[in-house]
């Protein structure tokens, strides 16, 4: 076996030289978008934030004017240099854009629909609660409390959901890109924020070890999340692996995401860059804490029977440990489940399966199914059993001194006759049919070439 073979949390891979080690990653730890952040300043004297106090009790005033930071930066962009400089940036289409790639992109996140929002949920959100660093951002923004962190998951697939909708989403103007700059400015708020806290008390947050708040590297991990670990991690352990070419137009979606959000987009120019980025995150970055593991388990209990995928907290964290393996999953304290939700874990993955490789066979029903979807999943998402209409990503959950987050309880409900868990048990029911069938075919054949052998 080669010496540059390791293996980190259930994963093995080859160490090569496009791999960088956690000091070598350390610097960008301490680089952040600068532009966004001097925006922000320019944005706020326009239009003053609220008082945070409300906020600190937990109870915004619901009647308070929305402050939009993007229709501010589209209204002012002309009127001051530096949110010119910002305006242009967002608007300028790099140059290895190339927008058929786009398209493609987009189309692979609806052709792999399920299985793709599943590891969104339970591998790259609630995995990435491994990160030390990243989770002492979340943490003092309570964004994931246990009864808040539904809305904050479905903000996120908003944002996902928009950057795959068309072409002319990612374009300038386009839905996909005014949220990506949406997020973009949030990210800055908070990163005001935090460091404004730091100011008067400097124990609030430890900068020399966690990094500015939303760094350069916290912003590659994060576009980590929604691609590479989707396509090398959390898609194979469903049993789904992506042809060569929707790798790179997967690839180059978020690599432009990344591009309007500030984010260095050199680690997602190619396969090999963003596999190396990655595995050297996995190594570098996953060191589960107690906090990490509050939050990972919070994601469950919010989601516990509750729409769109109705699934109880016994499969959810079944799903988990499928996805994460065993090793991250124990760290998390994510329980063991018993053989029958890993039994139905299974079952789920032979649907999905035959849901990513039936219809691509099919050039006209993979077409129709990529359609149905991009109606049906927005639909979902923002609706009156999801969002209840569209997030603008308003800075919501302020940090403040005292805030924090803490394990929430398990509450009591229902579960329901229909959702993921559902579809899981058909999924097991139809694997245990097509074994026996193939069972009973070979033992039928192995008897009629035995009979012709004695004939014979």
């Amino acid at each position: 076996m080669s010496s540059n073979i390791r293996s980190y949390w259930d994963y093995t891979f080859e160490w090569t030289d496009l791999h960088q080690t956690g000091e070598q990653l350390r610097p960008m730890m301490f680089t952040y978008d600068k532009l966004a952040d001097e925006c922000l300043e320019r944005l706020e004297a326009l239009a003053p934030p609220t008082n945070v106090s409300d906020a600190q009790k937990g109870h915004p005033d619901p009647k308070a004017p929305k402050r939009d930071l993007f229709a501010l930066l589209k209204a002012h962009a002309h009127d001051d240099p530096k949110l010119g400089e910002l305006w242009a940036q967002v608007n300028t289409v790099p140059q290895w854009v190339d927008w058929q790639q786009i398209k493609r992109g987009q189309e692979v996140f609806f052709r792999y629909g399920l299985p793709i929002l599943n590891v969104l949920n339970f591998e790259s959100l609630l995995g990435g609660m491994g990160s030390a660093r990243v989770v002492e951002t979340l943490a003092r923004t309570g964004g994931f409390s246990a009864d808040v962190v539904r809305r904050r998951l479905l903000e996120t697939l908003q944002h996902v959901l928009q950057v795959s909708e068309s072409l002319d989403a990612m374009k300038p103007g386009g839905v996909g890109q005014i949220s990506s700059i949406r997020v973009r400015l949030l990210h800055a708020s908070v990163r005001a924020r935090i460091l404004s806290l730091v100011k008067l008390r400097p124990e609030y947050y430890d900068v020399d070890k966690y990094g500015i708040p939303i760094n350069d590297l916290d912003c590659i991990a994060t576009i980590n999340t929604f691609c590479t670990s989707v396509i090398w991690m959390g898609l194979p352990r469903q049993g789904i692996w992506l042809r060569e070419q929707e790798v790179s137009d997967f690839l180059a979606l978020w690599r432009l995401v990344a591009h309007y959000m500030g984010t260095p987009t050199e680690p997602f120019a190619s396969q090999p860059t963003g596999r190396a980025i990655m595995e050297s995150l996995l190594v570098s970055e996953i060191d589960p804490t107690d906090v990490g593991k509050i939050l990972a388990q919070n994601i469950i209990l919010g989601l516990e029977n509750t729409a769109p995928a109705y699934a109880s907290k016994e499969f959810m964290e079944a799903m988990a440990r499928h996805l994460n393996g065993g090793k991250l999953a124990d760290r998390l304290n994510i329980p063991r489940t018993n053989m029958y939700y890993q039994a139905l874990i299974y079952g789920y993955c032979f649907v999905v399966m035959g849901l990513a490789y039936g219809p691509r066979l099919i050039p006209k029903l993979d077409q129709t199914f990529i359609d149905f979807r991009r109606r049906v999943y927005y639909t979902i998402i923002t609706g009156r059993d999801g969002l209840g209409g569209e997030t603008f990503f308003e800075f919501k959950y302020v940090p403040f001194y005292t805030r924090t987050t803490r394990l929430g309880k398990r509450r009591v409900s229902k579960p329901a006759p229909y959702g993921i868990e559902a579809l899981a048990k058909m999924g097991l029911v139809a694997a245990v049919f097509a074994a026996v069938t193939l069972l009973s075919g070979g033992v039928f054949a192995l008897r009629m070439l035995a009979t012709g052998v004695a004939f014979g």
